[in-house]
């Protein structure tokens, strides 16, 4: 499996499990599997949900700020990966 760098975390609201994100490349869609990498955050989730302002898409372009929810705590600055085949 690959991975390409699609951005950056720009925000974890830890009470919801909802971080935003900072899609700089590629974009992103449900049912892709991501991969965030930090200082101490490491795990890959598959994206079951996005918002953009808070309503309901299916996926989120390069440029554009998406909420999702995640399986454990990131952080900001924390860098994420598009898990990719090949």
């Amino acid at each position: 499996m690959k991975e390409i760098e699609i951005g950056v975390v720009q925000d974890y609201f830890a009470k919801i499990g909802v971080a935003a994100l900072g899609i700089a490349a590629h974009g992103i869609k449900v049912g892709d599997e991501i991969h965030f990498k930090g200082h101490t955050t490491d795990f890959s989730q598959k994206i079951e949900s996005l918002q953009i302002e808070h309503a309901q898409v299916s996926e989120a372009g390069a440029g554009s700020s998406a909420g999702t929810k995640v399986k454990d705590r990131v952080r900001i600055g924390d860098k994420i990966f598009k898990v990719v085949e090949g």
